[in-house]
């Protein structure tokens, strides 16, 4: 597949197309999607979207699945600052 560009905290990278945002965050330097009310880092536990751990806004919409949403080009993914 062809690389695509997306911004990861407002850094443009370059991804392989459609591969999940969890290891787009993982190959850029940290696979933490958000972090706790009292801290704590979070990433990705179970890659299925069962666990919730791996939440993070995409395009604006908080809450989504990192390990179930695949990279398109020009999608903007922010960590979550305080899990809500």
């Amino acid at each position: 597949m062809a690389d695509i560009t997306i911004y990861l905290n407002d850094q443009a990278v370059r991804v392989e197309a459609g591969i999940s945002v969890a290891a787009a965050l993982a190959i850029h330097g940290s696979a933490v999607t958000r972090y706790s009310v009292t801290g704590t880092a979070r990433a990705p536990l179970c890659g299925m979207g069962v666990c919730q751990e791996c939440r993070t806004t995409i395009n604006g919409m908080q809450h989504q699945l990192a390990c179930q949403t695949p990279c398109v080009e020009g999608m903007r993914v922010e960590r979550c600052e305080v899990a809500q």
